[in-house]
């Protein structure tokens, strides 16, 4: 039997993983992110997943299948990392009131079975509507957005948020399971 290998420490991607039907053994990545968030590249998201893998892959000492992935927010081309503090929350979140942003995952799955591996990204759109400062620290303050990139989960917005989403809302999760499927049915 294979085994099954999340690169990641994420809880969201540890639930969504689920809806796989696969058992996936939790081993988060070591690797050092250096990302520069001036300028945005799906090839820069899509090595960082890969990176994630491969240093998971390295470790190990027998065969896997390895998942890496890492979900930013895009706006206006430069890449808004997760919040330092509450100010700096504030300051993204007022950024996003009523603009489109994109939420990009990369993905990378190594088989060390078969020595192969797929690279790929998934782009979900994003508008939110006119937020308030009230309706913008009430989030904050309430669901304390530090540890998700661009200041903010989907699946716990507050009602009146959200204008639009085009595409995957698994993906501004932090993972795309459809995609992710497709992935490995390929290896």
């Amino acid at each position: 039997m294979k085994k099954y290998i999340l690169a990641s420490g994420s809880p969201r991607r540890r639930e969504l993983i689920k809806k796989l039907n696969q058992d996936f053994e939790i081993m988060p990545s070591r690797y050092e992110e250096e990302l520069d968030n001036r300028h945005f590249s799906y090839e820069k998201i899509e090595k960082l997943a890969y990176d994630k893998a491969l240093e998971v892959a390295n470790r190990l000492t027998e065969p896997a299948i390895i998942v890496g992935a890492d979900t930013v927010v895009v706006l206006d081309k430069r890449i808004l990392t997760k919040p330092i503090d509450k100010n700096d929350a504030f300051n993204t979140l007022k950024a996003l009131s009523n603009r489109e942003h994109e939420v990009v995952t990369g993905m990378a799955v190594i088989d060390k079975y078969k020595n192969k591996s797929i690279i790929r990204s998934v782009t979900t759109k994003v508008a939110f509507n006119n937020l308030t400062d009230e309706m913008i620290n009430f989030y904050i303050d309430n669901y304390k957005p530090f540890d998700k990139a661009g200041s903010y989960g989907i699946q716990e917005l507050p009602e009146g948020f959200v204008n639009y989403l085009i595409g995957n809302e698994e993906n501004v999760i932090g993972l795309c399971t459809t995609a992710l499927k497709e992935m490995l049915e390929q290896l």
